[in-house]
């Protein structure tokens, strides 16, 4: 299963100087939050691919206007071709606004889950806005990233977790690519492409254009 994954920047690849073709072979899109809610719309008119979000801490404009032809997929698994797939948007809460939660908070919809947890036998992908606590977040607050996620893939063991928040052009050196335990974690900024059933997805990922 090859995966769009898309996250902070619209990519003008796609949407300036969009051709068809560019999305050909694409079975699932995966928005990890803070993007114009127009371009999610785009994408989903150019594919037959579902194309799956959670919020961002700035996607407040996501009230008024969901992207149109998407699938919102926070705090539910979804599963697709068999692939589960478990949304928990949101950064850590810094200021008053949507989207926003401290980690307290993001442990309580984690608990949440349990039911849907236990009927889906846990999950194969996780898609977050922030990242992982000390896993390529940020040491101010607004970028700093939940202990909970952690905790998440040491008891479940996805085979990825997909995030966004930490553009990779902040000059700090941010990592495309990083594993935590049997998981490998992508960093969704702008945009990447890998293959689901990829067992080295590093030596592969596709951040062109």
């Amino acid at each position: 299963m090859k995966i769009l994954a898309i996250a902070d920047e619209e990519s003008a690849y796609l949407w300036d100087y969009f051709e068809k073709s560019k999305l050909e072979g694409i079975d699932l899109i995966i928005s990890c939050g803070d993007l114009d809610p127009r371009y999610l719309s785009f994408l989903a008119t150019f594919t037959s691919a579902p194309v799956l979000y959670v919020h961002g801490n700035h996607d407040e404009k996501y009230l008024q206007i969901p992207p149109d032809g998407c699938i919102c997929i926070d705090d539910k698994i979804y599963v697709h071709q068999g692939v589960r797939i478990l949304g928990l948007g949101g950064s850590m809460r810094y200021r008053p606004g949507e989207f926003q939660y401290t980690e307290w908070q993001m442990k309580n919809r984690v608990r949440k889950l349990w039911f849907q947890l236990l009927r889906r036998r846990g999950f194969d992908i996780l898609v977050t806005h922030a990242p992982a606590y000390q896993l390529n977040d940020g040491r101010d607050l607004p970028h700093q990233g939940f202990q909970v996620f952690k905790s998440l893939m040491e008891k479940y063991h996805p085979k990825y977790f997909l995030h966004g928040h930490v553009h990779m052009s902040y000059g700090r050196d941010h990592k495309r690519y990083d594993k935590y335990l049997d998981t490998h974690v992508i960093n969704a900024y702008h945009r990447c492409i890998f293959d689901f059933e990829d067992e080295d997805p590093q030596a592969h990922l596709d951040s062109r254009g």
